[in-house]
Order: structure tokens, then sequence, then C-alpha cells
């Protein structure tokens, strides 16, 4: 790739490059000039609100840390065409629920005109301290809280005034790529010896195994800055979601919010900061072993679980700041593609069906546990349907994009961490970022952890399962290979 060297010489380089893509009868994707853009915005109610992400109803107290949108506008143009698109949106939510895309979409639509709503892309942290957005999951109070159904429509305006202020923002720049390594996540699922397995099983008993699967230490970032040499946005990957305080009582964005404050405080306090989770469906940020060694080092380095974790995290990203930053970019192939695609459901067996019964007929006649009655219920209904030979493939719409030599993918899924490295592994680019939920989110458990049920391998965990989760690795590859095709 090409180094930032003078405007001459980069010019000079990008004349060999293209003569020599010419003679070999190589990709035609041509580097374009970089235009880059972002913004941040509060996400934060300001009243109470139900908090998504557990069983039971909770009800914020206060706000311990702002959730945020962070937007990041791309544009390719060659000379006065534009080339390509896109905007990308990480919020701080447990997961993009259904009618939250579309109804930042129409709100933009209007807004930027000649942009193509479809090439704008949400993730979520999965944070479990944000607020719920959908109605009817939880019992909740006739009043002094803000109702789903509103925090929705809060929710849409401000994400939508981060994308428009990204896109009016956008600028000549520059991107670099790195990768660093933190220990954040640790796989969550113990395996004992008669072959089940069990999230945050106890890893003490004398019938403790193994831990089931694997973990993705990487931290795969991304930099832009203006023409200034001014760092302006960056992007970082990690495959574990924001749940370290996943049980309390309060708004918060998790781990996050430390990270964004701490490299504000170093590299720039307008500096934009997209969240981005990998595969991670089987990860989490809780100490899964070593808890009192590991809690002991903590304690002696005078922080909070949050501030080690996003400790750990500033460091993986300066030691790909190191890197990235001799090597710029402002004149780079960027093609974003968006393709809908369709992915089994995983199917209810008769067994699973009568467990499933059992389990909502007891759960019925509490409401305190209507949202796990809920949960059984709805395979015990897709069970009746496809016992009416009435299957439902899951549509999910899959952004692709390459920006230079990285590989970016989208997924909606809390999916396992196998079949993210399965991705990257098998990827024609330089580095691959993959973003979990972008979408409204289940687990998609490999087949090993199928094997072993437990939550998130069972079948109320997933609308899709193992070979639906392998459906997606591939047709991600495949869409990924294309942009590095010579056809």
């Amino acid at each position: 790739m090409l180094l930032l060297v003078s405007h001459l010489h980069r010019r000079l380089a990008i004349i060999a490059s293209t003569a020599s893509i010419l003679l070999a009868s190589a990709s035609p994707l041509l580097a374009a000039e970089l235009y880059v853009g972002g913004a941040s915005v509060s996400i934060t109610p300001d009243e109470p609100v139900a908090l998504t992400g557990q069983m039971r109803t909770r009800i914020s107290a206060n706000v311990e840390s702002e959730v945020t949108a962070t937007a990041l506008a791309l544009e390719s143009r060659d000379g006065d065409k534009v080339v390509d698109q896109a905007i990308m949106v990480s919020c701080d939510l447990i997961a993009i629920r259904e009618g939250v895309l579309d109804a930042v979409r129409k709100r933009v639509q209007d807004r930027i005109p000649g942009f193509d709503p479809k090439k704008l892309v949400m993730n979520a942290t999965h944070t479990h301290t944000a607020p719920v957005i959908r109605e009817g999951i939880y019992e909740l109070p006739d009043k002094g809280i803000m109702r789903p159904a509103e925090y929705l429509e809060f929710l849409a305006d401000r994400v939508a005034d981060a994308a428009v202020a990204a896109w009016e923002a956008r600028q000549p720049g520059q991107v670099g790529w790195g990768l660093g390594h933190a220990v954040v996540a640790q796989n969550r699922r113990t395996v004992y010896s008669n072959g089940t397995a069990a999230m945050y099983g106890a890893t003490a008993k004398d019938n403790f195994l193994e831990i089931e699967g694997y973990e993705d230490h990487g931290v795969e970032v991304l930099f832009f800055w203006d023409a200034k040499d001014q760092l302006i946005a960056t992007c970082v990957n990690v495959a574990c979601p924001a749940q370290e305080v996943e049980g309390r009582s309060a708004v918060n964005a998790d781990f996050w919010h430390p990270v964004r404050n701490t490299l504000r405080e170093k590299y720039g306090e307008d500096l934009h900061v997209l969240a981005w989770t990998g595969a991670a469906g089987d990860q989490s940020p809780h100490l899964m072993y070593s808890k009192p060694s590991e809690e002991r080092m903590r304690k002696l380095r005078g922080l909070t679980r949050l501030e080690e974790l996003a400790r750990r995290i500033v460091v993986a990203w300066e030691e790909a700041l190191q890197g990235a930053s001799q090597e710029r970019h402002t004149d780079v192939p960027f093609v974003h593609t968006v393709k809908t695609i369709e992915l089994p459901e995983r199917m209810v067996t008769h067994e699973e069906s009568f467990a499933l019964k059992a389990k909502v007929a007891e759960l019925a006649t509490d409401p305190k546990k209507k949202r796990r009655m809920q949960w059984h219920q709805s395979a015990v209904d897709r069970f009746d349907r496809q016992q009416a030979g009435e299957l439902q493939p899951y549509e999910m719409e899959l952004h692709a994009i390459r920006l230079g030599d990285i590989a970016i993918a989208t997924n909606d899924f809390e999916l396992f961490t196998d079949f993210g490295i399965q991705m990257k592994a098998r990827s024609p680019a330089l580095q691959t970022f993959v973003i979990q939920l972008a979408g409204p989110g289940t687990y998609v458990p490999s087949a090993r952890a199928a094997r072993g049920g437990g939550y998130s391998a069972i079948v109320e965990s997933n609308l899709v399962g193992p070979e639906g989760g392998q459906a997606l690795a591939d047709q991600t590859v495949e869409q990924l290979k294309s942009l590095w095709s010579d056809k």
C-alpha cells in the first residue's frame, strides 16, 4: 500500500500502481480520495427507563455513565465522481432491535440528498444497562418512566442527528489500520465431565473438564486523520460484549465509557470512538477462573474492574497506533456492498417442545417471571409453526466493506467466536473486522456448544443454529472474496 509521503510522490505511486494493475489484468478496483467525517451524541434518556438484558425488570435509578451513539461517514471520490459511501453508527445498546434501523434511515433519507440509506449501518456494544426499546417485554409501571416506544423515537432522532452531522463534517482524510492484543474476554461456557455445558458454570468443581471454546484477544483498530494529521476518529473492534456491570439498576455504557474518556484525554477531546463488538456470543468480561489472583492485581493497581478492562484496551489501541501511524493512506480502494442473505432457522424437536410447554405452564402463574415465560413460549410457537410446514429462513442484511487492505463484515447476532475466527482466517484481507449485533440479535452457537446445551446454545436462545452459523460464515467469506476478485 501507499505510504503518506509528499503529494507528488503519492501521485506518482498511484500512476505506477495503476499501470501495474492494468498490465497484470488484476482487479479494476482503483484507489480514490477518501473523505471522512465523525460525530458523537448522547442517547441517554432524561428520565427513568426500564433497563434491558436480564430476565427481571429493572428501572434505572440514575445515570452512572452516558450511553452514546458515534457516527463515522466515509466517502471515496475520483475527482468529482463519488465512488462509494458508508455511514456507520456504533451505539451503547444491547442490540439494534427491530424498527430502529428503519426509523433512523427514514429520518436520514430526506436530510442527506444523494446518499443511499441502505448504506447506513448500526451496531450495538451489548451493554446490559441501556434502555429497553421493545414494548411488552417486561411488567412496567404505568407512570414515572419513559416508555420503550418513546425511547425508540428519542433514539432514532439522536442517531439520525449524529449520522447527518458526521456526513456534513466529512473532509479529505487519511486512514490507517493496526492490530493490538488485550485479554478482555473469557469464554464463559464451562464443560463438565458428563459432556454438559453451562454459561458461567462453576470451574472449581471436581467434574470441571474444560472451557468450551476459543477466545479472540486481537484488538483490530482503524484510525482516521484529517489533512493536518489530527486524529479525528477511530474504530476499535474487540471480541467481547460490554457487560461487566450488567446487573446494575443504572444507565451505564460499561467499559467503553472509560475507554473513550481515556483516549480523548490523551489524543483530543473531539476524538470520535466507535466501539465494534467482534464475534463474541460465547464471551464475557467476567472472570471464569483465577479470580482471587486477578482481583488482587486489580486492587494493587488501584483500579475498578471497568478501569482495568479499559486500560488493557487502550494499551492495545496504542500498540496498533504505533504501526498504523507509519502507513497513512489518503487514496485507497473503498467499496461497500449490501446484500440480503437467508439463513436456515433452528428446528425445534418434539422432545424440546414437551419440555418447553412444561416450563411455560410452570411460569405462567407468576407475573414476575413473565419475561422468562415468553422466552420459552416463543420456541413453542416456532415448533407449532414448523410442524404446520411453515419454515421461516432468517433474513439478514450483510454489509461487506473493503477499505484498502482491510475488510469489514457485519452480522445481526451474538455470534459464537468460532465463526468469527473462521471468517478472519478465510478472509482475503490483510486484516478483517467482524462486527456483530448490527441487528436484533440472538445467539448463534457452534456445533460443539449445541451438543453441550445450556443457556445461549439451547433452542430458546437461537433463531439460527450451528447450520445457519456455518452458512453465515460461508456467505460472508464469499462476499469478502468478491471485493478482492479479478472479475
